[in-house]
């Protein structure tokens, strides 16, 4: 028997709840290779150190992130419905946090 060579994997994380804790699991799923994209929403991300610390490792990892938050389009790239739809289904995995 041979290993099988895994697939990186494009994995959309959804910050809806937590978003210190989505940009701490996207910037870690980017350790195995995987292709990661991180999407905020609900509420604008808060300005605390916590999560400019995550910030700082999404920038580390690669991460641009994106929003479906309004009031945050004049800093990340907005996403209507229509494209949130589309980055939901041309992912192999999404996490929802």
């Amino acid at each position: 028997m041979g290993t099988a060579t895994a697939r990186a994997k494009s994995v959309l994380v959804l910050a809806r709840r937590d978003h210190a804790e989505a940009m701490r699991v996207a910037a870690g799923l980017t350790i195995f290779g995987h292709a990661v994209d991180l999407v905020f929403m609900g509420a604008p991300v808060a300005e605390t150190e916590e999560n400019a610390a995550m910030a700082e490792l999404l920038e580390l990892s690669g991460i641009a992130p994106r929003t479906t938050i309004r009031a945050m389009a004049d800093e990340l790239a907005f996403l209507d419905t229509a494209a949130l739809a589309a980055a939901i289904a041309g992912a192999d995995a999404v996490v929802s946090l």
